[in-house]
């Protein structure tokens, strides 16, 4: 292959590469929004929003007992400032599970953040 044809071949590879992984990060906004909202809940304490995007099976599983027992743990360290991370997206059990992880800024352990979603809603979320 001569060198004009192969910087040629490489653009259009770059290219498309490049377009498929703008259209991956579009494709996650919907999951992002829904992630964004779920962790403002946790932080604030705020139950109804945490499970205002589940399918049925999620709200009637997460009880608000739970749901607290987990905002204690979390909530404070989440007041103190934190980065998301996108680590990357699963397909299981005809879901999209999307891995983050989140920083925070008192320095202390990072978490793995799963939000799993099917049709647009959340099916689980967890931290670990």
């Amino acid at each position: 292959m001569n060198k004009a044809r192969f910087i040629a071949v490489t653009f259009a590879l770059s290219l498309f590469v490049s377009t498929g992984f703008a259209n991956a990060i579009k494709n996650n906004s919907a999951a992002d929004t829904i992630l964004t909202k779920i962790l403002n809940a946790v932080e604030n304490n705020d139950y109804k929003s945490f499970i205002a995007d589940g399918d049925n099976q999620f709200k009637v599983s997460i009880t608000k007992q739970m749901f607290d027992g987990v905002n204690a743990m979390i909530a404070p360290r989440m007041k103190k400032g934190y980065e998301v991370f996108q680590l990357g997206i699963l397909n299981q059990q005809g879901c999209q599970v999307y891995l983050r992880k989140l920083v925070f800024k008192d320095g202390g352990d990072d978490l793995l953040v799963k939000l799993a979603l099917r049709n647009g809603k959340v099916t689980g979320f967890w931290f670990q």
